[in-house]
């Protein structure tokens, strides 16, 4: 059987995988609920959802797919207000800056706004991020994956994906890439198994590690 080649590139999703933001969308879910006509997230609701995909969580809601450039455009906005309250999860400064010494090159690709994550990220990180493909609809990311290739000259089978949730699993199989799958996001171990990513990570280190072993 053949080896998979080298990665020389690695993507990652923003929200619940560099960024802490988990804690925050949850303080304004009801607003958003609210606003855009879908049903609110009782606290106890809150680990069940864990357990649903991306899309079984959006149907629950009763989030009609129509709305959903709306309420991330409306989201973006309310982030841009608040990215000083976002931190990173811890380990995310050190896996950037390891990463790049790896030589392999780093790109971002995330619903979110390229000015939210430069700020929430900070000058020295967002400066080791070498192409940034933002505002990607929510079930939308392959094609900003198939950007970030062709930017980067990189093959889909030289690059590794990384997110927090099944659609970040499902995007990256589209476009034929390797897919990690963090478990310090949204998304539970269980139903991210579900989904059958090439890797799953349990620390930041062990994405490094992971990178390490397959140059």
């Amino acid at each position: 059987m053949t080896s998979a080649p080298p990665i020389r590139l690695v993507i990652f999703d923003f929200d619940g995988t560099l960024s802490d933001s988990g804690d925050w969308f949850l303080s304004v879910v009801d607003q958003l609920a609210q606003r855009f006509r879908f049903r609110t997230v009782q606290p106890g609701e809150v680990e069940s959802l864990r357990h649903k995909s991306s899309r079984e969580v959006i149907e629950h809601l009763g989030i009609s797919r129509w709305k959903l450039p709306l309420i991330a455009r409306h989201v973006r906005k309310l982030v841009g207000r608040h990215a000083h309250q976002i931190e990173l999860f811890p380990g995310t400064p050190d896996l950037l800056q390891r990463l790049m010494g790896t030589g392999v090159k780093i790109a971002l690709v995330t619903s979110n706004s390229e000015s939210n994550a430069r700020a929430i990220l900070g000058p020295e990180n967002a400066a080791r991020i070498d192409f940034y493909a933002c505002g990607s609809s929510l079930f939308g990311k392959a094609p900003k994956f198939r950007r970030v290739l062709r930017k980067l000259s990189v093959s889909p089978a030289e690059t590794l994906a990384v997110g927090d949730e099944t659609r970040d699993v499902d995007a990256a199989r589209e476009v034929g890439m390797r897919c990690g799958s963090v478990l310090w996001g949204y998304a539970s171990e269980a139903v991210l198994a579900k989904h059958r990513p090439d890797v799953m990570f349990r620390a930041p280190d062990e994405i490094l590690a992971f990178v390490k072993a397959h140059r």
